[in-house]
C-alpha cells in the first residue's frame, strides 16, 4: 500500500500561527487546517511544502523544523508539519474560505480539522 504524504505549515508570526479554512471537499469545508497540501511524484516534501504555501497563500516562507512525525490522516495518508516564516508577501486566502491568526490563547476558537488537531496540541508550545 502506497501512503499518501500531505504537507502542513505551521507559520508563525509574531506569536501567532496561521489557521486557514478549508473550501473543499464539500466534507471538509469549512474546517480549518494547517496550510499546505499533496507532495507530487519526485518531488521533496519541503519543496512541495514551499510550493503549496506560493500557490495557496502568495508567499514565500522559510521552513524550520518539523514538528512531530508522521500524523495519521486515515488509512492511507499521514501529514507531515514543519514551522515556517514568512520571507515575502502577506497571506492571501486564495484556495480557502478564511485566513486567522490565533494566539495560543485562541487556538481552539475555531473547529479545527480531526487530523489537525493532534498537531495544534503539539504547536502551542512554540507560541508565546
Amino acid at each position: 500500500m502506497t501512503i499518501n504524504v500531505v504537507v502542513g505549515a505551521a507559520i508563525i508570526r509574531d506569536g501567532r500561527l496561521l489557521a486557514a479554512q478549508r473550501a473543499e471537499p464539500a466534507e471538509l469545508a469549512g474546517g480549518w487546517e494547517f496550510p499546505g497540501g499533496k507532495v507530487d511524484p519526485g518531488e521533496s516534501d519541503e519543496d512541495a511544502l514551499v510550493r503549496e504555501c506560493h500557490e495557496e497563500l502568495d508567499v514565500k516562507v522559510a521552513l524550520g523544523g518539523r514538528i512531530g512525525g508522521d500524523w495519521p490522516l486515515g488509512a492511507e495518508s499521514v501529514l507531515r508539519v514543519w514551522t515556517a516564516d514568512l520571507v515575502e508577501g502577506e497571506p492571501q486566502a486564495l484556495e480557502h474560505l478564511a485566513l486567522r491568526w490565533l494566539s495560543r490563547n485562541e487556538l481552539y476558537e475555531v473547529e479545527w480539522l480531526p487530523g489537525d488537531l493532534p498537531v495544534v496540541e503539539a504547536i502551542a508550545s512554540y507560541l508565546r
